[in-house]
């Protein structure tokens, strides 16, 4: 099966079947390329979805992520922006692979057609010449041989007249001699034109255009099969990125199995827990025997002596109210007593004598034993609002910063767990801070004795003002730590015994503060109001001593291993401290990188030195690199 053979003389219709082929190899490089843009289209679309919906730092959103089921919806919006990125493989892989691919074969493809159709219209034209030729050699062979009969027959006709002379005879029969001559010439070269035209018409039909044709033909079939290739990698770039696609499916299938209920109400009691007692039973009030109230029992100002009498509910004082009717729950926790046995009032009257009192800590400090009943009204009266009288303090700060929007630097505007959980935190976040500027001062220290070794490096004087510096902001976060620590010690002193899952992970801790705890127990006891103050607090605090810092180079013990690494390239260790090592050779890594670009190894007991932490490949060990940094902590 040839088209030479088969479509000699369909030269027009295969001109347009071909051009019609790369029309359809066009048509499918748009579609590809309509559809890497709907990928990265929809991978941009998917991203700004991912985006729109994680979490803004410092905000409110972040608390949030605490819980299973928002984690888990951030693990959603993170694989979706994996998968997004996959589109945007699938789009990349298209473009380069079919798109600019068949971009530059079309263009190869419409040079090769241009060149076989040029030779084709050159064979046509040829072959046309020649057939123009033999038309004209066969039109002068008719007209001499037409020439030749008459000049025949008027030979003939002056022959046989005898009026006609002998010398015009003569003349005739010249002429029709010369006439039948160049019809023999004409006639010889017609048969000469004819099988020349026979000869090239043969090889015009038979070799040329069989050529042409079937050069045309694999041209066609190449298109086809080039296509064909073009769709199988267009279903195989798709087929490449199912894996990952069904792996981030497979994460999110996964973050939704992990979503806990039950530990997610445990948050919930963590995050609200006020720490306060519930409030014990209301006792019944008799109304069928007259109740003389005086005022001293029931209102906290007239301890002040300024004889006015209760307010009641009706006027001004009924808008002191709408903070707890709007927060009941608020209020459930702010009526808790330490005994129900206590005597009590009615709740409207514990309500009203709560808003419109305004109960001060020193103001109990300055009480005289002589103004014994003074001092009564006001403890009794706090004990039957909210059960101790610095609690009564802390709950109405509490309400107070629920209206204002403010607390102070010791969250003791908070009820107790919450401060306690606020007052942890914070001291994290220092403890933080100070390892960072530990962290910082450890690189520049070792800067430092670089710079001393190897005065060529730098100056060593450079960094002694920031070393100042960084050991000036560690003593002011040590002394917030200790005050912040002294705080926390306050608040686990008054709370009720917690579990050992809610107390502090540190141990050591514990055993530093142990003795703060209990001294400012005591003295609240001993306090005649009950009450506790930030200088008290200040004498109990624990004075963690400052330790100098090690230098890294000169450690009487040897470090544990913390992981391995692998050489990446050869290191030739000159200067002191370092170690040399070989490509591919395998080392204890006894120190990572802290930001000064070197990395500490060990070869053996007796080799251990510094090489630049990208000359190897570090494979650290996280267990015993959580040891490490626990035994850098309780060093430092």
């Amino acid at each position: 099966m040839s088209w030479g053979t088969e479509l000699w003389d369909q030269f027009d219709n295969l001109e347009k079947h071909t051009q019609w082929g790369i029309d359809v190899l066009e048509k499918y490089i748009k579609f590809v390329k309509e559809r890497t843009e709907i990928e990265l289209s929809y991978a941009k679309q998917l991203r700004n979805l991912s985006k729109k919906y994680q979490p803004k730092k410092n905000s409110k959103e972040e608390e949030e992520y605490r819980y299973t089921s928002t984690r888990a919806f951030l693990a959603t919006l993170n694989e979706m922006n994996d998968y997004a990125g996959q589109h945007e493989v699938i789009s990349e892989n298209m473009t380069s692979l079919i798109t600019g691919e068949l971009t530059r074969y079309v263009q190869e493809l419409k040079q090769e057609r241009k060149s076989h159709f040029h030779d084709g219209r050159k064979a046509q034209q040829h072959i046309e010449t020649c057939w123009k030729q033999l038309e004209a050699s066969k039109r002068r062979f008719e007209r001499d041989c037409k020439e030749a009969d008459r000049a025949q027959q008027y030979f003939e006709k002056m022959d046989a007249d005898i009026n006609v002379t002998k010398a015009d005879v003569e003349k005739a029969r010249q002429q029709a001699q010369l006439r039948h001559q160049m019809a023999e010439d004409s006639k010889a070269e017609y048969s000469s034109t004819l099988q020349k035209f026979n000869s090239e018409q043969h090889d015009h039909y038979y070799t040329h255009i069989p050529n042409i044709f079937q050069k045309i033909q694999e041209m066609e079939e190449r298109r086809i099969v080039r296509i064909g290739e073009s769709m199988k990698t267009f279903a195989e770039v798709d087929r490449q990125v199912i894996p990952i696609i069904g792996k981030c499916l497979d994460e999110i299938t996964k973050a939704a199995e992990s979503i806990d209920h039950k530990n997610d109400s445990q948050l919930v009691i963590e995050a609200f827990k006020s720490g306060f007692e519930p409030p014990g039973d209301i006792d019944f009030e008799d109304f069928t025997q007259p109740m003389k109230r005086t005022v001293s029992e029931s209102s906290l100002s007239n301890s002040r002596g300024d004889g006015k009498s209760e307010p009641k509910f009706g006027g001004k004082s009924k808008g002191k109210l709408w903070p707890f009717i709007k927060k009941n729950k608020i209020i459930e926790t702010l009526l808790g007593t330490k005994s129900p046995k206590q005597q009590k009032e009615p709740l409207s009257h514990r309500f009203n004598e709560f808003m419109t009192s305004k109960p001060k800590i020193h103001c109990f400090r300055s009480l005289k034993r002589g103004q014994t009943q003074s001092l009564y009204i006001h403890k009794e009266l706090m004990k039957r609002t909210l059960g101790t009288p610095t609690c009564a303090v802390e709950a109405r700060e509490y309400v107070l910063s629920l209206k204002l929007g403010a607390g102070p630097e010791d969250f003791s505007n908070l009820p107790p767990e919450q401060r306690r959980k606020k007052l942890q935190q914070k001291v994290d976040e220092l403890n933080k801070d100070i390892q960072k500027e530990m962290d910082q001062r450890d690189a520049l220290t070792k800067m430092k004795d670089v710079y001393i070794k190897n005065p060529q490096m730098g100056d060593a004087a450079s960094v002694d003002h920031r070393l100042a510096e960084l050991g000036q902001n560690i003593e002011k976060l040590r002394l917030e730590v200790q005050k912040f620590e002294g705080w926390l010690a306050e608040v686990e002193g008054r709370l009720p015994m917690r579990t050992e899952q809610a107390r502090r992970q540190s141990g050591l801790y514990e055993a530093q503060n142990t003795s703060a705890v209990n001294s400012c127990a005591q003295d609240r006891e001993s306090s005649p109001d009950g009450s506790y103050t930030e200088e008290q607090s200040q004498e109990t605090e624990m004075k963690v001593p400052a330790t100098d810092f090690d230098d890294e180079f000169d450690d009487e013990e040897p470090l544990p291993t913390i992981g391995t690494c692998k050489a990446l390239y050869t290191f030739e260790g000159q200067n002191e401290g370092t170690i040399s090592v070989a490509e591919g050779e395998m080392l204890y890594v006894i120190e990572e990188d802290k930001g000064d670009g070197w990395t500490r190894i060990r070869r053996n007991e007796d080799e251990e030195g510094y090489v630049p932490t990208s000359y190897v490949e570090v494979y650290l060990d996280k267990n015993a690199k959580d040891v490490y940094k626990s035994l850098q902590k309780i060093s430092e």
